[in-house]
């Protein structure tokens, strides 16, 4: 999925410049960088809920994603927006349902092994256990979960996800990490991701994409992205890398109390 010089605003105030960014199959991307710096504008430019002012969006294929029907489209892309409703009287496996509306005609009958793909959603978030729960009794960390089996319910090539982690404990946020690379890995299934949390990023990404007031700083693979000058020079305060002898990647924003800490480690 591609889009191609897309210029995006608010209120008649740009807030994305002539951004290209590529998502390929089989890979995850990961959209990093300061607040206000235009990552889920982007994000949902892709999923067409950004209209765009100036470029376009289309799939490795060819297809012009602004050609196809809504139902034709939902069939290739889902979105897991950052903050949804909590509706009141589903249980969860009916809400995970409704993530197969673009593939159902007019009866629900219509949409063969519709049910296997539903179960198979909710075991894979970790939320079959709460199948016949009420979703306006679940936890935040809960919800988000049932949101996003919902998404792998609708069964799509295109898997866009604004800051799936909020919300998580540190559990499930590294079980959902690993869920995104499994989607890619193993079902070649095309993920873009925003993150705000750049170790993160480093862990789950085949290549990140950094933005910078709405302008795309630096594209690369983790190693070339996430560089101490980079950052500092993105976020506006000191960061420094570390890449262990695995290749992981650890940034550290350093501020007053790091300084201090620092500095009280090397007198001791």
């Amino acid at each position: 999925m591609l889009g191609d010089d897309l210029t995006l605003s608010y209120d008649g105030r740009t807030v994305v410049h002539g951004a290209r960014i590529h998502l390929e199959p089989g890979r995850v991307t990961a959209l990093v960088g300061p607040n206000g710096s235009g990552k889920s504008t982007l994000l949902r430019s892709l999923a067409r809920l950004h209209r765009a002012d100036a470029g376009r969006v289309t799939f490795d294929d060819g297809t012009d994603a602004g050609a196809l029907g809504s139902r034709e489209f939902a069939r290739r892309v889902t979105l897991l927006a950052q903050s949804r409703p909590t509706p009141g009287g589903l249980t969860v496996r009916e809400l995970v349902e409704f993530g197969r509306h673009p593939h159902r005609g007019r009866w629900v009958a219509g949409d063969a092994g519709g049910a296997a793909v539903v179960e198979r959603a909710m075991e894979l978030t970790g939320v079959a256990a709460l199948a016949g729960h009420a979703v306006d009794r679940l936890s935040g960390g809960q919800l988000q979960r049932v949101w996003l089996a919902a998404c792998l319910a609708q069964d799509t090539e295109v898997l866009l996800l604004d800051e799936p982690t909020t919300y998580l404990d540190l559990r499930y946020q590294v079980e959902l990490l690993d869920l995104i690379r499994e989607l890619a890995d193993e079902h070649g299934v095309t993920i873009g991701v925003v993150l705000h949390d750049l170790d993160q990023a480093a862990a789950v990404a085949d290549r990140i994409v950094l933005l910078e007031s709405g302008r795309v700083r630096a594209v690369g693979t983790p190693a070339e992205v996430l560089v101490s000058d980079v950052l500092s020079s993105a976020y506006g305060i000191r960061v420094d890398v570390d890449v262990d002898d695995r290749g992981c990647i650890t940034t550290c924003p350093i501020g007053r109390y790091n300084t201090r800490r620092t500095a009280g480690l090397a007198v001791a």
